[in-house]
């Protein structure tokens, strides 16, 4: 099989690093979307409370129970609704979380020549790179939660919205403008913010550690025990902040802002709310980071680029 055309060009430019980690984030992305769609249908769980002094109108089946009810009520290939917007977002999104942060790191912040790279430093890096690429990739998350909860308003007697990904892109822009692609993006980007601060910053100190204090290799193993331990931190750090960035996504006349939504969900559900879709968040980090960074890991090697 030869190398993908588009990823010819240097074997450290930022047009290759950002195509390598597209394919990566698509393969991850595909694998483990049945539990985002869950980690989104949990999440939107109950935040009507505040319309309704507190009464919860939304029944709380948990993580297995609300897989299994998407497939009984929808059909099984709902478990995959919305995956169009979410390939697109990565192509955008994780191409250049990880160029931006590899440029960060290699050409601004200079990394040491054994690879070693200042924890606080890796944190900015890795903060600023997420932070910046899904403010770019905001309108893709938009469709793509829209997307998600078509199923579920069928079931609720409601209409329709889209009829596929570009569909739902015309008809926010018709409705509310171009700067309607963007609503939310201020939790999104704080999400980002947080996410890559557990996912690249953890994975890079994690991998660099292992490989200057132990006798383990650059390879599968060493990857494997980054990516845990990335995956970890990045849900314990990011799931509240998706919590909000998905209330308000799939509801953005129902809120002022981030903090109206905060205040909302812990005063009406409790502040144990904003960890709404924790588990499958984690239980899909956890693949999504092992396949993500084992895949990019051996995608870079292919395409004869230096390891992360």
């Amino acid at each position: 099989m030869g190398r993908p055309a588009s990823c010819n060009a240097g074997s450290d430019s930022f047009s290759k690093k950002y195509c390598l980690s597209a394919i990566a984030a698509t393969v991850a992305e595909t694998v483990t979307f049945p539990l985002d769609i869950t980690k989104t249908r949990l999440q939107i769980q109950g935040e009507h409370a505040s319309k309704n002094h507190g009464r919860q109108i939304h029944q709380y089946r948990g993580m297995v129970k609300t897989a299994a009810g998407i497939v009984t009520e929808e059909g099984l290939s709902k478990l995959w609704q919305g995956l169009p917007p979410a390939v697109l977002r990565h192509f955008v999104y994780s191409g250049c979380r990880m160029g931006f942060y590899e440029y960060l790191r290699d050409y601004v912040m200079k990394k040491d020549t054994d690879g070693y790279f200042p924890l606080w430093k890796s944190i900015v890096a890795g903060m600023s790179a997420g932070a910046a690429a899904q403010f770019l990739a905001s309108p893709t998350d938009l469709v793509k939660v829209q997307m998600q909860m078509e199923g579920k308003r069928l079931l609720e007697g409601r209409t329709k919205r889209y009829r596929g990904t570009m569909h739902a892109f015309q008809i926010i822009v018709k409705e509310n403008g171009i700067r309607g692609l963007w609503r939310g993006w201020l939790p999104n980007v704080q999400r980002a913010a947080l996410v890559n601060l557990g996912d690249l910053t953890t994975y890079d100190t994690a991998k660099h550690t292992i490989l200057r204090k132990t006798g383990l290799q650059d390879n599968y193993v060493t990857h494997t025990l980054s990516s845990i331990c990335s995956g970890l931190v990045a849900a314990t750090l990011g799931t509240p902040a998706d919590v909000i960035k998905t209330r308000i996504m799939n509801n953005p006349d129902q809120y002022k802002g981030s903090l109206d939504c905060f205040v909302k969900a812990v005063k009406y559900e409790g502040f144990f709310s904003l960890y709404k879709g924790f588990l499958p968040t984690w239980a899909r980090m956890a693949p999504w980071s092992l396949t993500f960074w084992l895949t990019f890991e051996q995608i870079r090697r292919f395409a004869g680029s230096s390891s992360f």
